[in-house]
């Protein structure tokens, strides 16, 4: 979900207020996939190294998803099943604070019941993050490394292969985003910046895989 902080800039606006715009155009995109019958949505929320980002700039962002994660009552009338995945909070190297935790598990229990659309939020993840704490669980158990094995101990071993993934803003990239799920993926880039990105966006991206 990038270029919020651009599309903020464009307007000369503050780049929080492109964050929470980008926020808000979320809960659209989350209608639009369940209304196409999206089975999985996995969202880039903050990655391992957006924590380098300035003091004030982190601090709008967390409270955003603090906010995220407590829309209980849309993502419930809508059957959406919210998950999580990052680095795990009781881990030595993970920084989420414990009111964003508070919000994931509540949204996680809350929602746990509803079996539409699964919205995965990836807060505090990075796929090389991911892969070395799947090895090193390996290495320290079975001390085998195997395909099979490491995709077991991925952050959630039932999020599916990724069929499409999405990239805004004009970005040319992957990123550090579930780097083994999308193996194989279709990508859709679009110009368009994450606040922007519309039902339209989202069926030309869809219709890589349908």
């Amino acid at each position: 979900m990038d270029g919020n902080g651009r599309w903020a800039e464009q307007r000369s606006l503050p780049r929080t207020a492109g964050h929470t715009a980008g926020e808000e155009n979320l809960a659209e995109v989350v209608r639009a996939c369940v209304a196409r019958g999206v089975g999985w949505l996995t969202v880039f929320g903050f990655s391992t190294e957006n924590w380098v980002r300035p003091r004030a700039e982190v601090r709008h962002i967390l409270g955003l998803h603090e906010r995220l994660f407590g829309r209980l009552e849309e993502l419930n009338e809508n059957n959406v099943r919210v998950r999580w995945i990052g680095r795990p909070f009781d881990g030595p190297e993970a920084r989420t604070p414990k009111y964003v935790q508070r919000a994931i598990r509540r949204a996680i229990n809350d929602t746990s019941s509803n079996t539409g659309m699964t919205l995965t939020v990836a807060f505090d993840y990075g796929g090389r993050a991911e892969l070395m704490a799947a090895v090193r669980t390996l290495r320290s158990t079975t001390g085998t490394v195997d395909a099979d094995r490491l995709a077991a101990h991925l952050y959630d071993p039932e999020l599916p292969d990724v069929d499409v993934l999405v990239r805004t803003s004009g970005e040319m990239r992957v990123s550090n985003f579930l780097l083994w799920q999308a193996a194989g993926a279709a990508i859709h880039f679009t110009d368009a910046s994450w606040p922007d990105f519309d039902a339209d966006d989202l069926d030309r991206a869809l219709d890589l895989v349908r």
